[in-house]
């Protein structure tokens, strides 16, 4: 990592990714979240789902559109194509 790469710079890769990370990009893939759905229809706990959101925010996969609720920016299952 060059001195001017911050970590917001560098999204995750399909092979960054655990189960919890898969089904939450399933989830932001249908539309935005929220963490407490996610954990509901998941079972993951809550303080887990806000960590694997954090973590696609930090590296711009997804974005915090408003407090508590986040929307996909790319998923990197799908080499930047949402939808596809």
């Amino acid at each position: 990592m060059s001195a001017t790469t911050t970590i917001e710079d560098i999204m995750l890769e399909e092979e960054d990714l655990g189960p919890a990370d898969e089904a939450l990009l399933d989830m932001l893939n249908e539309g935005r979240v929220t963490a407490p759905y996610v954990a509901d229809e998941t079972g993951y706990s809550l303080q887990y789902v806000r960590d694997r959101l954090g973590r696609l925010v930090e590296h711009g996969n997804a974005r915090k559109v408003y407090e508590g609720l986040y929307e996909l920016v790319e998923d990197p299952r799908k080499n930047g194509n949402i939808g596809a």
